[in-house]
């Protein structure tokens, strides 16, 4: 494959880590980098002190029983810490004075800061609720995945979550109006999605008679109650009761209240789905496509690469087709791809359970040979779980939940059974590579686990690298031998080609005013995917403006320096050091990335 047009044309820094401005002794350098590691801890802790949901999901039980703030006055206040902290940053450390990671943090933080401080003009351009995003499915998810329940007292923080979901909804509420004001609001197909996933959360026992299948989290909360040691009978059965009426009292109404916001905002909503509709809504798409690739590219370069790689992908797919002995063209192929029964599991428990079996066999095939690939390995352990009934209607067909910093949480790979026409067999292996490992687990895991930087490189990412990633690491396998099954090797094919055409069908949504139809019609016209799986995709892309296109960009841009190294240092260019090198600062942003793998191509053609 050939990536390095796309390197050449993205005309990103090229130089080198900048060097040092003055020449500082070595205890100079120590102590200025210190001094600079110290602020981004306090920063970190600064941040996360306001946000009760992250510190949750990094295994830290400060304000457990508490929500965020999402109030207007909170915003201000988190956006004028933001302007605080750089501004500190840029008078109290000399730059120069810094080592090479210690300066990689430095820019990574003025950036973040920087593009978070550009990003309040646009803080009303997002929606509140949508079928991908919104609180009023993450509420109950982030219960049931990241409070643990160890002993009482966290059980105790539950429940007064649970009461905390009425007033955060009214603040969520006030939000959406507020938009609404302003002239954005989701397109209409948003809402009966909404709505659903709305009515799902509160289905069940206790909002529904006895004897109806039993909420979500009412069996949640009972099933990790009933797991506690050293806690009476009598003494769970007051904690389930309290949660039941913390159900009935504040989740119930809560919810309505919503449902009943979101039916009359369906009434005046348009079908109109490009952000080009809200004002100064080119500006805004411009902003987002700049903070998810972390490049310059302009919509029309994105969209022409989309383009060209569309067009690659359907040749090698042609060449598979002709491999198996396919009569036929590739729309011919597609079709059968699409409807064959040979290619999914049945919608059955029994079908549901076999994928799930076999993909934990795809993940120890690739466990079993990731020393040949890399030098640095993940400890935290990884599951596979199905996404849960409550939210796997609007979900994606899988995608990551990353571990604990302490370990207790191992990652989540999460596959989306609600049809299993969404989850091709074909698909199964590049899927597992991407969500797992080499993929998203193996990148975020070591992350987190690296030494000697700060949390927010830690814990932080950018779509661009971390996509990007993901996607390639379902391509180099290829390389080595995985993919020995043409379908497999097909499938791989065509979720690169998913990621291609969403380079093409996002910039025509929000740039060139493409109609969901447009875009559902571009789909099935360039892809196999299934009609489930366009509708989810095409729904995601509206209301997401720019994510979407981080993935082929963050791919091309690894693929194409890793060729810049092999051509550069021929015979000592070495796989898993390049690896290990793209791996162990961190989600950088990719012109960060390009500096250190020239910087390394410069220093191992020295040694």
């Amino acid at each position: 494959m050939n990536h390095r047009h796309f390197l050449a044309g993205c005309a990103l820094a090229a130089s080198l880590v900048m060097p040092m401005s003055a020449a500082y002794t070595t205890e100079q350098v120590t102590a200025e980098s210190a001094k600079a590691n110290a602020f981004f801890e306090r920063a970190f802790d600064e941040s996360i002190a306001r946000s009760p949901l992250t510190m949750t999901q990094l295994g830290l039980k400060q304000d457990y029983d508490k929500w965020d703030d999402f109030s207007e006055k909170a915003q201000l206040e988190n956006f004028l810490l933001n302007v605080q902290q750089l501004a500190e940053l840029k008078r109290t450390v000399n730059f120069d004075a810094l080592d090479e990671q210690t300066k990689i943090s430095y820019r990574m933080f003025v950036s973040q800061a920087e593009q978070s401080i550009e990003g309040w003009r646009w803080r009303y351009h997002g929606y509140v609720f949508d079928q991908m995003n919104g609180l009023h499915a993450v509420l109950p998810a982030f219960l049931i995945n990241f409070h643990l329940i160890a002993d009482a007292g966290d059980a105790q923080a539950y429940i007064s979550r649970l009461r905390g979901i009425a007033p955060l909804m009214d603040e969520l509420i006030a939000g959406t109006k507020l938009r609404q004001q302003k002239g954005i609001l989701p397109p209409k197909f948003v809402y009966p999605i909404v709505i659903e996933a709305c009515r799902g959360v509160i289905a069940g026992e206790p909002f529904e008679k006895a004897g109806d299948k039993k909420n979500a989290l009412l069996e949640d909360f009972e099933n990790k109650v009933g797991a506690l040691k050293g806690v009476d009978a009598a003494a769970k059965a007051r904690l389930v009761a309290d949660a039941r009426a913390a159900l009935l009292e504040s989740v119930k109404p809560a919810y309505e209240k919503l449902i009943a916001l979101l039916g009359e905002q369906e009434k005046v909503a348009t079908t109109d789905d490009g952000v080009w509709k809200f004002p100064n809504g080119r500006e805004y798409y411009d902003f987002a496509l700049r903070t998810n690739t972390t490049t310059g590219l302009s919509a029309d370069e994105i969209h022409e690469t989309g383009l060209r790689e569309v067009e690659r992908i359907h040749r090698e797919m042609l060449a598979i087709k002709d491999r198996v002995g396919f009569k036929g063209d590739l729309t011919a192929f597609f079709k059968f791809i699409k409807e064959d029964p040979q290619f999914y599991y049945p919608d059955t428990a029994e079908g549901k359970a076999a994928y799930l079996k076999r993909a934990n066999v795809l993940i120890d095939e690739m466990r079993a040979r990731l020393p040949e690939f890399f030098g640095v390995q993940p400890k935290a352990g990884l599951i596979v779980k199905e996404v849960e009934p409550f939210r796997a209607e609007g979900s994606a067909g899988a995608f990551y939940d990353q571990p604990s910093a302490d370990g207790s949480r191992p990652g989540t790979y999460y596959v989306n059974t609600f049809e299993m026409h969404g989850v091709p067999i074909f698909e199964m292996e590049t899927l597992a590579h991407h969500e797992a490992i080499p993929g998203h687990h193996m990148q975020i895991a070591i992350a987190q686990e690296l030494q000697g930087i700060p949390r927010f490189r830690k814990f932080g990412g950018n779509t661009a690298y971390v996509e990007g990633w993901a996607l390639y690491a379902e391509y180099f396998p290829k390389e080595f031998g995985f993919y020995t099954d043409p379908y497999m090797d097909f499938g791989r094919l065509n979720d690169e080609l998913l990621r291609a055409v969403r380079l093409v069908v996002d910039t025509g949504i929000h740039a060139k005013h493409w109609t969901r139809d447009q875009v559902m019609d571009y789909f099935r016209k360039n892809t196999p995917n299934s009609e489930r799986d366009i509708f989810t995709e095409t729904n995601r892309y509206i209301v997401n403006p720019g994510q979407a296109t981080a993935y082929k960009v963050g791919q091309l841009r690894i693929l194409g320096l890793r060729e810049l190294a092999k051509q550069e240092l021929g015979a000592k260019f070495d796989l898993r050091a390049y690896h290990d090198l793209v791996l162990k600062n961190g989600a950088v942003p990719l012109d960060i990335l390009e500096e250190n793998v020239r910087a390394w191509i410069a220093a191992r053609k020295k040694s």
